[in-house]
């Protein structure tokens, strides 16, 4: 009987960690986070798009090896972010939208520092959202959000 309690025990401990690791990762908590900062502009919701989805899971995985901060080039505007401990996907929008006061609407250039992190996160015609999160073989985690359609358009205006 003792035997039975431990084991679930031990059984709802790693249910609960599970869950911790889910914590702020799923569709919809990157889908969340990205309105909020788009709500603060009065841009339009983006919302989780599988076939974007796919792609950054797959750029994703493809830097766990060496976990550089390196751009896929490919087909869809793009972030990463890269941090140990872990850092989740609603921190990797955080740290992206933290460049806001570097942003200059009326220059519509980045003041001082980057800001292209944060109005990829805003740019209105983007509409359609993927992020793909992984861990890397330093122990460091890879997470990347991919927008469709791309924005960052030299000369255009974010919102």
């Amino acid at each position: 009987m003792l035997f039975r309690k431990f084991l679930l025990a031990t059984l709802l401990v790693g249910l609960s960690l599970a869950q911790i690791s889910l914590a702020q990762n799923s569709p919809q908590d990157y889908v969340d986070a990205h309105n909020a900062v788009r709500a603060e502009v009065g841009v339009g919701p983006v919302s989780w798009n599988k076939t974007v989805a796919a792609y950054a899971q797959k750029y994703a995985n493809s830097r766990i090896e060496n976990c550089e901060l390196e751009h896929s080039y490919g087909p869809y505007g793009e972030n990463i972010a890269e941090g140990y401990g872990n850092l989740n996907g609603v921190d990797a929008v955080t740290m992206w939208a933290s460049e806001k006061p570097n942003y200059d609407y009326k220059s519509n250039s980045c003041v001082g520092d980057e800001c292209l992190h944060y109005t990829q996160i805003v740019w209105r015609n983007s509409v359609h959202l993927g992020c793909g999160r992984a861990k890397c073989k330093n122990g460091w985690w890879f997470v990347t959000c991919n927008y469709d359609p791309v924005g960052n358009i030299e000369g255009q205006y974010p919102y």
